[in-house]
């Protein structure tokens, strides 16, 4: 993928997970956030943003399979 392209990807992982903390009400504590990287990052490099969308969607499949077990037991 170019660097672009992640940069992209990034960046709409990051409004997911906006979106979910809005619908959680309450914040996410991720490994993403000791990451000094965000979308907005450009001047970093490739390898830089291929670390965070690999830390946050990681982050973000392991509080929806957390929510689906929690929902699984409540039944």
């Amino acid at each position: 993928m170019r660097k672009r392209e992640l940069v992209y990807v990034h960046g709409l992982l990051a409004e997911v997970r906006s979106y979910i903390e809005e619908s959680a009400d309450g914040s996410l504590d991720t490994s993403y956030d000791e990451m000094e990287v965000t979308p907005a990052s450009i001047h970093l490099g490739k390898a830089a943003h291929e670390r965070a969308v690999f830390a946050l969607a990681g982050d973000l499949a392991e509080k929806q399979i957390a929510n689906d077990d929690q929902a699984i037991a409540a039944d």
